[in-house]
């Protein structure tokens, strides 16, 4: 049997933070989400609906937006705000093993206070998912959404007792504290990047409290034969890219 998680029995200091401009990266197939990817798949708008109709059965999200799924409710969700399927699809698209601070049932909205942590975050563990394959073969297109943030979360960052949340082989000790605060009503965790020294990372738990969320630059990252891609920027054209990093208070 595994060991149990040994936190400390008082939670972390709470921090007000008044962060712009923090930066998470998506997949660019899934930035523009009116453009279903179900769309060259059909030869007439009635077989476009019939896919429609037989992927919403299953979709997570649409699944929580009506009620439906066990991890987030229905009013926790965005809804009628910019960018509010993107938002919600964080929180309702878990990965089975979960991840950091959160389980596979309820997702979060992670994001780096600086470019290059989300882009360190992103290269690290796409690389652990082509080396499980031994293939390193593969080019990828990010797109960086920017968003605000103004709310107190629980600060981790430089307290050794909560070191162990800090695991990079390892979510045991950190989804036992997301799991332990998020039921104390908790609105995330901010840590420093595991991925990329000296960077600051915000697992946010509340879907209600990104605010703003944009689009910032767009990457291209090529694996070609070695486990370190090249990180190449795709200009936006008539967009203003440039990530203007905020204050932590």
């Amino acid at each position: 049997m595994p060991d149990l998680p040994t936190l400390p029995a008082v939670a972390p200091p709470l921090r007000q933070l008044r962060q712009f401009d923090t930066c998470r990266l998506i997949p660019s197939r899934f930035a523009d989400v009116e453009d279903s990817v179900l769309a060259p798949l059909a030869d007439s708008d009635a077989e476009l609906r019939d896919l429609f109709e037989l992927d919403n059965a299953t979709n997570a999200r649409l699944l929580s937006e009506h009620g439906g799924a066990a991890g987030i409710g229905i009013d926790e969700l965005l809804f009628a705000v910019p960018n509010y399927r993107i938002v919600n699809a964080a929180y309702t698209y878990a990965r089975p093993e979960g991840s950091r601070f959160n389980d596979g049932e309820r997702g979060a909205w992670y994001c780096g206070f600086a470019m290059e942590t989300a882009l360190a975050e992103v290269v690290f563990h796409k690389t652990v998912e082509y080396a499980e394959i031994d293939r390193f073969d593969d080019s990828v297109t990010y797109q960086a959404m920017l968003a605000d943030f103004t709310a107190p979360f629980h600060d981790i960052r430089g307290l050794a007792e909560f070191a162990g949340c800090l695991d990079p082989a390892s979510y045991v000790e950190s989804q036992a504290l997301a799991e332990r605060l998020l039921a104390g009503g908790s609105t995330g965790i901010l840590y420093p990047s595991v991925r990329h020294p000296g960077g600051t990372c915000l697992a946010c738990f509340r879907p209600a409290l990104v605010g703003n969320v944009r689009k910032g630059a767009a990457y291209r990252l090529t694996w070609q034969g070695a486990a370190e891609p090249t990180v190449e920027p795709i200009p936006i054209p008539h967009q203003n890219t440039q990530n203007q990093a905020g204050n932590a208070q």
